[in-house]
């Protein structure tokens, strides 16, 4: 019965692999946030597991950088197929409406649960701004709302600003390419995802500059100044460079798909295996790299590149995601079979869900259990983690998602469904 919600998708969804990429992202989150708590509560130390397995035990993070991949990818998919090979332009309505019904009922019901046991007081009126930015999606621009109530939800703000951006953005790009050939479109567009990438990529150093030096300003007051920064970069960027690779790879996947361009369908194949392992190598040394940051000096040779992390880390992440992606979408059955797995898939349709509430649980449970597993072995109470998400987190956001998220999927494609008909009326 569970399964059968991944059957139904499948005849909705012909990149059936994306829901286990996307269940695999969800995991990453899970499996760092279970290792912090741990850290936290003393189960484990980096110092008695040494740099390697330490690394591993916090490279989880970047499951985020792998939602903002995927949504890059999946949510530019038509406004790849209109710009490069002349499709309908996608409508923004129909954009906005989709991506509201499919966000915010889930959104704000959470948000209102978790401030009515956790946080009620932002319900006074002392605390009636940071409510304002939880419910306008901009709990990412100010430190008073920045990873408090529920560490996972800056990222939420992250893509619904994507979201707005998204079809202006392809607006933008459908200038600048023009009506030239196929090639000097695609050339012209995978320009357009450099600079987007370069933009995001720079936020960081200007961004990280004047947030530390809140005297400083450049060409406007500095009053203003913090508004732009408010909107352009909050505390810790707007991550693009993550959202223009996935936009890249989704030009590729729409290119590879059509006439003339078998060339570039036939490379990806041959080289599929290599992509993956490529991409593992360099999640491999980001995942060291992060670890060193973390723990400073638990890998020596990393140091010189400490300043550089900030600026980079992002790209770099998106960078090796995205060569796994690729070799995911145009691999061998044997690669893509792991991501199809129903289980796994499963996962990937409560992800959303899944994503909001496994953090604020998890602290609970530790924060109730603490005093009762001191002196167990850590392999244990780390298993007991691991136990309490199965038993209970899982089935807890499959209710969610059943409840909340599914009758808003369902109208969406209702809505959908007679915009069609209309049309063919």
């Amino acid at each position: 019965m569970l399964f059968s919600l991944v059957k139904a998708n499948t005849r909705k969804n012909t990149i059936v692999v994306l829901d286990g990429v996307r269940a695999v992202a969800c995991l990453l989150v899970i499996f760092y946030h279970i290792n912090l708590i741990n850290l936290r509560l003393h189960v484990w130390q980096p110092a008695a597991l040494g740099p390697f397995i330490t690394a591993l035990a916090v490279a989880g993070g970047s499951g985020v950088t792998l939602f903002f991949l995927l949504s890059g990818f999946l949510l530019f998919l038509p406004y790849a197929r209109a710009l490069l090979c002349g499709a309908d332009w996608p409508s923004a309505r129909q954009f906005y409406l989709r991506r509201a019904l499919r966000i915010m009922p889930c959104y704000y019901l959470s948000l209102f649960l978790l401030i009515l046991v956790q946080e009620p007081r932002y319900l006074q009126p002392a605390h009636l701004q940071e409510l304002g930015l939880f419910l306008s999606f901009f709990m990412d621009s100010s430190r008073a709302t920045f990873r408090v109530l529920d560490g996972p939800l800056w990222s939420l703000a992250i893509e619904w600003q994507f979201y707005l951006l998204l079809p202006w953005l392809a607006l933008l790009f459908r200038w600048i390419i023009g009506k030239g050939t196929q090639r000097k479109r695609w050339c012209l567009l995978l320009v357009c995802l450099l600079l987007m990438e370069v933009w995001g990529i720079g936020t960081h150093y200007w961004g990280n500059y004047y947030l530390a030096n809140p005297q400083q300003t450049v060409l406007v007051p500095r009053p203003l100044l913090n508004v732009i920064l408010f909107f352009s970069y909050g505390i810790i960027g707007k991550f693009l460079e993550d959202f223009a690779i996935g936009m890249g790879i989704a030009a590729c996947y729409v290119l590879a798909q059509q006439a003339g361009w078998d060339g570039l369908l036939a490379g990806l194949r041959r080289w599929s295996v290599w992509l993956w392992w490529a991409g593992l190598c360099v999640l491999g040394f980001m995942a060291l790299w992060n670890c060193n940051q973390m723990f400073r000096h638990s890998i020596a040779l990393l140091d010189p590149l400490y300043p550089a992390y900030e600026f980079y880390s992002e790209a770099g992440l998106s960078l090796g995601f995205g060569l796994c992606l690729l070799a995911i979408l145009f691999g061998p059955a044997s690669l893509q079979r792991p991501f199809r797995w129903v289980p796994l898939r499963w996962l990937g349709l409560i992800s959303y869900s899944l994503y909001i509430w496994h953090l604020p649980l998890l602290v609970n449970f530790g924060d109730h259990i603490q005093a009762y597993i001191a002196g167990w072995n850590g392999y244990l109470s780390y298993c007991l983690f691991w136990l309490f998400a199965v038993l209970l987190i899982f089935p807890f956001a499959y209710t969610f998602y059943i409840w909340i998220e599914q009758p808003g999927i369902q109208l969406c494609d209702s809505l959908r469904k007679q915009k069609s008909g209309e049309k063919l009326a």
